[in-house]
């Protein structure tokens, strides 16, 4: 499990971009926003590494981050 703050989220559109990119990586991963806190729960079989360098390439740079 991850968490991390995406600043740059700011609406419906963002989050399912962030989704998207997450899941193009690891199909089965689970994945859930909470847009008000911009943080970013994930459950990957993905690194870290690699969760975090699909969203930024999506457009949202990950500001911080934890394995948990």
């Amino acid at each position: 499990m991850y968490e991390l703050q995406v600043e740059s989220m700011n609406c419906g559109g963002c989050v399912r971009s962030v989704t998207r990119s997450v899941k193009s990586i690891d199909s089965k991963a689970r994945v859930d926003v909470d847009l008000a806190a911009k943080m970013v729960r994930i459950a990957s079989e993905a690194s870290l590494d690699a969760v975090k360098s699909a969203i930024t390439e999506a457009g949202y740079p990950v500001t911080a981050s934890a394995a948990v």
